[in-house]
């Protein structure tokens, strides 16, 4: 016995090592893919490898695992009470793999019903014994993996449950186009040089704090953008493809919505500067495709409507010219000699007209342009919600301490939506809402 003990150690150790590794690789995915779904706070995620997204480090749960496995070994001080918890956690871990895999046989692979229920019960029989064996010892150290499970289905449930209220809330409070159109140009108030980036959750629509800026602040900027961060699954996404516009109401409203893109590997902590700078830039760039993309639009139009009333003007005069108008070559494939081919016209008639303005002499592009530079020199100011989700006073008691209690502290001790950005502290302006739900 004394011969084996050692390398029986040694075996035991690494084995050790190797499950306390799957142990933290696991819960580093779990989390991360609760988080996706919007079923955990948000915590801090580093990506370690730029080839790999799914190899992360998770710096708080990392400390967790480590505090928590210190305390239950001086805590327990026995094997026996700590395989007893391994017991019931394994267990469980093995009957819900077998409801999951059920229900993808179901939902997924559309098996056969017979097949399907045939695999639950010949499983589910033999874990439930397990399950009645390992129960027994409940009181001995198995109500650690019940404890830990209950705790984070609790903070998992209530994060849920109050992100989902909030949004809805949000979707509600939504801010008409209709009712920006009335307000006209100036929104109601005075428009000042500036751009004012308005941060948000929200892809479409017009979010609930602007209308909360309008009545709150005695002026707006002239140039407002809507800036929503999305995270994309690809390790870098190139500068020229970091932000989507699309432009919202009227030209003379100058009011824009962004979607600014990072990969999982951006540098999200970026200069201020050259954010700005980028997001200016990237905003030219639409304007100047936007008004290339309607003057070939009108001129397309227009060259449609010429070739129509051209068209109805023409009377073949024998069927031999009819025929032969149906093997006319197209613009591009006329020959200089050719020109004798077209019916009722002595030259070739050019593809646009000739009075469409190009984009570059568009007097309400370099106007738009001009003010947009305008409103860059005079600075950026970045308005950002402060919101509180209060539960409306007629709700139940379990449902005012839920939203009111649990799911304001974990809002209060999370990690905010614009933490990853990098903003000049003078630069930036918080509007407080409460938000009932």
């Amino acid at each position: 016995t004394e011969v084996l003990f050692w390398p029986v150690f040694v075996i035991a150790t690494l084995a050790a090592m190797i499950a306390s590794q799957a142990m933290i690789s696991a819960t580093f995915s779990c989390i991360k893919q609760a988080m996706a779904l919007g079923c955990f706070p948000r915590i801090k995620i580093i990506h370690t490898s730029k080839k790999v997204m799914g190899q992360i480090y998770i710096p708080v749960m990392n400390w967790f695992l480590m505090i928590m496995c210190i305390i239950i070994v001086a805590t327990f001080r026995s094997t026996n009470d700590i395989a007893n918890a391994y017991g019931i956690a394994e267990v469980g871990v093995m009957m819900v793999s077998t409801a999951l895999v059920t229900l993808v046989m179901l939902l997924i692979w559309q098996t056969n019903l017979y097949l399907v229920l045939c695999f639950p019960i010949f499983f589910g029989a033999m874990e439930f014994i397990y399950l009645t064996a390992v129960m027994s010892k409940l009181l001995e150290g198995g109500w650690l993996p019940l404890a830990f499970s209950s705790l984070f289905l609790c903070i998992m449930y209530t994060w849920n449950y109050g992100s989902v209220l909030k949004y809805q809330s949000e979707m509600r409070g939504k801010i008409s186009l209709d009712f920006i159109l009335d307000l006209g140009s100036t929104l109601g108030t005075v428009r000042v040089p500036g751009i004012g980036l308005v941060y948000n959750e929200l892809v479409q629509g017009i979010p609930s704090i602007f209308g909360h800026l309008l009545i709150t602040l005695p002026a707006m900027h002239s140039t407002i953008v809507f800036v929503c961060i999305k995270y994309v699954p690809v390790p870098y996404v190139p500068l020229e493809e970091r932000f989507l516009f699309r432009r919202v109401g009227q030209k003379d409203y100058h009011m824009f919505r962004c979607v600014a893109r990072y990969g999982y590997k951006d540098v999200r902590k970026e200069d201020h500067g050259s954010f700005e700078h980028l997001l200016v830039e990237s905003l030219e760039k639409f304007l100047r495709r936007e008004a290339q993309e309607l003057a070939l639009e009108v001129s397309t139009m227009e060259a449609e409507r010429d070739d129509v009333s051209e068209v109805s003007e023409i009377v073949p005069s024998s069927p031999a010219i009819a025929a032969e108008d149906l093997h006319t070559p197209l613009l591009s494939d006329q020959r200089p000699g050719d020109d004798s081919r077209m019916l009722g016209m002595e030259g070739s008639v050019p593809l646009l007209p000739s009075s469409s303005m190009s984009a570059e002499e568009d007097p309400s592009l370099e106007y738009e342009l001009a003010a947009l530079r305008e409103a860059m020199a005079s600075g950026f100011t970045y308005l950002l919600a402060h919101g509180d989700v209060r539960a409306r006073k007629q709700s139940f008691f379990t449902k005012k301490f839920i939203i009111n209690y649990f799911y304001a502290f974990l809002r209060r001790n999370c990690r905010g939506g614009t933490a990853t950005l990098k903003m000049p502290h003078s630069n930036i302006m918080r509007v407080g809402m409460t938000y009932m739900v």
